[in-house]
Formats: C-alpha cells, sequence, structure tokens
C-alpha cells in the first residue's frame, strides 16, 4: 500500500485547530460505571467504565442533554470531529444550544480495554474490512445502491485516502461476544443518566442496542432516542452473536413479561414498556448497506407500542450517504434535520432563572 500523509499532518492539524467551535461554558471528561473485580493473584482491579467527555454550551436553550452513543470498533470521537477535520455532530448539537455527553463505551477510546477486565476482544479492523462498506462504497460495495454513495469526504479508497486513514487511526477492537457488550454499555449508560437525569439518547450503529437497553434500564430519564442505522435487523444472527431478544442481544423487558427470549416467538402481543415513553427516531441513510433492514426496526417498534418515526435521508433532500453519515460531508445538514426532529417531538422547557443567574452583558 502507497505511503499516505499522516492523519495528523500539519495541514490537517491547521484545518482542524481553524475551524469554528462553540464557546463552552464547561467541559470536562469523567468515568462512570464498572465495578471491582479480582485479579488471579488476588490484586483487585476496575472493569466495566465508559469514559464521557461533558460539554456545555455558553448559551444553553435546552433543558434536555443530549447523550451520543458510537458504535463498533469506534470511539466518542466519531462525533467530535469528521475524518477530514471539520467539527463533529458535538459541535452542531452545541451550537444549537444543547448541553452534549460523548461515550466512550467500556474498552473504547479513553476507556481501557484489558482481556482480565472485558474479557476477549476481536482482532483490529482492517482496511479491506472498512473501505467497501463505510467510505467506498460507490467504487466496492456489492449491495442495492451502493452505487450512490457519495458523501464521503474523499475517494474513500485504501490506497489514496487521507480521510480513510484518519478514521482507521481511531478505530479498534469489539468484544466478541454481543451479549457482554451491550450489557457493559447497558450499566455505564444506566450510571450516566443517573448522573445527569432526563436526557435524550443518539446511538450509532452496534450502539444502537446499547442505547434501547440504557432506556429500558431507566426509562423514567429518557425523554427520546435517535437510533442512526442502528444494528439490524430484528432478530439478526451477527458473527459475535444473535439478537435474541429482538432489537438486543442483552435481555430487553416486554410486556407481558418473558423469562426466555425463544418465547417471543409465541404470536402474543407484546410491547416494550421501557421503550415506551418517549418518541423514537429510526435514521436510515440512502447507500448505506442497512437500508433494506432498518424499516424492520421501526415496523417492530412500532408493533410493540413504541411511538417510532422513520427518518429517511433522501425524503429530506439528503442523498448520497452512507453508514457513517456523521462523518461524510453534509454532515452538519443531517445534524440539523435531528434537531430539529427533537424540535418537534420533545418539548422541555429551561427552568426559570433567578436575576442572578442571568449572564452579565
Amino acid at each position: 500500500m502507497p505511503t499516505l500523509p499522516h492523519p495528523l499532518s500539519p495541514q490537517a492539524l491547521r484545518q482542524a485547530a481553524s475551524a469554528p467551535w462553540p464557546e463552552l461554558a464547561a467541559c470536562r471528561g469523567c468515568f462512570v460505571g464498572g465495578q471491582q473485580r479480582q485479579r488471579p493473584d488476588g490484586g483487585t482491579i476496575e472493569a466495566g467504565q465508559a469514559y464521557v467527555l461533558c460539554m456545555i454550551p455558553k448559551v444553553q436553550r435546552h433543558a434536555l442533554p443530549v447523550l451520543m452513543v458510537h458504535g463498533g470498533g469506534g470511539q466518542g470521537t466519531d462525533f467530535l470531529f469528521t475524518p477530514d477535520g471539520r467539527p463533529g455532530w458535538a459541535a452542531r448539537f452545541l451550537q444549537a444550544g444543547f448541553a452534549v455527553y460523548v461515550m466512550d463505551r467500556p474498552g473504547h477510546g479513553r476507556a481501557p480495554w484489558h482481556p482480565e477486565a472485558l474479557g476477549a476482544m476481536t482482532p483490529l479492523p482492517s482496511y479491506e474490512d472498512i473501505a467497501p462498506r463505510f467510505t467506498a462504497a460507490r467504487s466496492l460495495g456489492t449491495w442495492p445502491g451502493a452505487a450512490l454513495h457519495s458523501q464521503w469526504p474523499d475517494d474513500g479508497l485504501p490506497a489514496t485516502s487521507e480521510s480513510l486513514r484518519q478514521f482507521m487511526a481511531g478505530s479498534g477492537p469489539m468484544h466478541t461476544d454481543l451479549h457482554t457488550m451491550q450489557a457493559l454499555a447497558r450499566d455505564a449508560g444506566a450510571a450516566l443518566l443517573d448522573q445527569v437525569g432526563p436526557s435524550i439518547l443518539l446511538t450509532h450503529s452496534q450502539g444502537g442496542p446499547c442505547g434501547w437497553l440504557m432506556a429500558d434500564a431507566r426509562p423514567a430519564l429518557v425523554r427520546g432516542i435517535i437510533a442512526v442505522e442502528p444494528l439490524s435487523p430484528p432478530f439478526l444472527s451477527h458473527p459475535l452473536g444473535r439478537l435474541d431478544w429482538g432489537l438486543t442481544a442483552a435481555p430487553l423487558t416486554y410486556d407481558p413479561p418473558v423469562t426466555h427470549p425463544a418465547a417471543l416467538a409465541d404470536g402474543q402481543p407484546r410491547r416494550l414498556p421501557g421503550l415506551g415513553g418517549f418518541p423514537v427516531a429510526v435514521v436510515a441513510a440512502e447507500a448505506s448497506w442497512m437500508a433494506g433492514s432498518l424499516p424492520l426496526v421501526a415496523e417492530h417498534l412500532k408493533a410493540h407500542g413504541v411511538s417510532t418515526d422513520y427518518l429517511r435521508l433522501s425524503d429530506h433532500g439528503l442523498h448520497g450517504n452512507g453508514h457513517l453519515m456523521m462523518a461524510e460531508r453534509n454532515s452538519d445538514q443531517i445534524a440539523d434535520l435531528l434537531i430539529s426532529w427533537i424540535a418537534e417531538r420533545i418539548t422541555e422547557k429551561l427552568p426559570a432563572k433567578s436575576p442572578s443567574e442571568e449572564p452579565e452583558q
């Protein structure tokens, strides 16, 4: 493979440094969740923690923060900047006046991975695996609609794409078991919700099941979910496990209750009570390999009593996107669509401020 310019070349650094970010009143990071475990040698370790970056805009217009949960082998940086150096979705939501919490799921990004703490991990993703599905679908994709992919910042090919190399630099392994992967994120996400309070979840891909489980664990603290191309279809058989509970591999609450997922095949009408108290948006891109399975997620949710909107980007004039829409050239316009959906479907006013709390002019 030819040698490419380093992803953090002086040109890329200058572009990233000059990109406008909203002014922040606070920006801090912390770890949430986790538990103490014993090593075989008797030492005590911490396991299962997630890292969370909290950003509060100088001008906060919304009472509900947005909690962003990344997918697959990615990390929270998927929402912080695009591979070509532009501010990411976190900045766009901050500009709109939302507080934003960006999570690195357990074992990803700044939340460290060690087999003694989390168990076995997959190999690192390869360029040959990633390019056809994420960045160069027009050239290498084989599913219907792949030829429509036009929004990746450059050609997305392993031999020539600096943006692909930047994306690969932040990609890591995943847990080898979907059930454990999702349960770890559920527990860390529930701990985050306990600290933050009522929130809106924004999830992507493998983070989608984690969001369903976070809401199921803390239904009173979730006011809406935007599921961007969540892992699908329902009951998917995946190399790392199966979505035995419909949308998740880890247990999800149904009503009437079931103690074993096999009971879901009995045809009895059921609800998803943990997801039934707020609106959900399932977001689909035009050129993604998931385009055919995502309508089945929306149908599953609706059939189980969940207020669900199916948002196809192409229906809103947003064309040519693949699965990594938050990294693509029209990422700001997609974020604006999601912000508009929140404005239409979720209403919660900021508490009134006393005169002493008003900012100085």
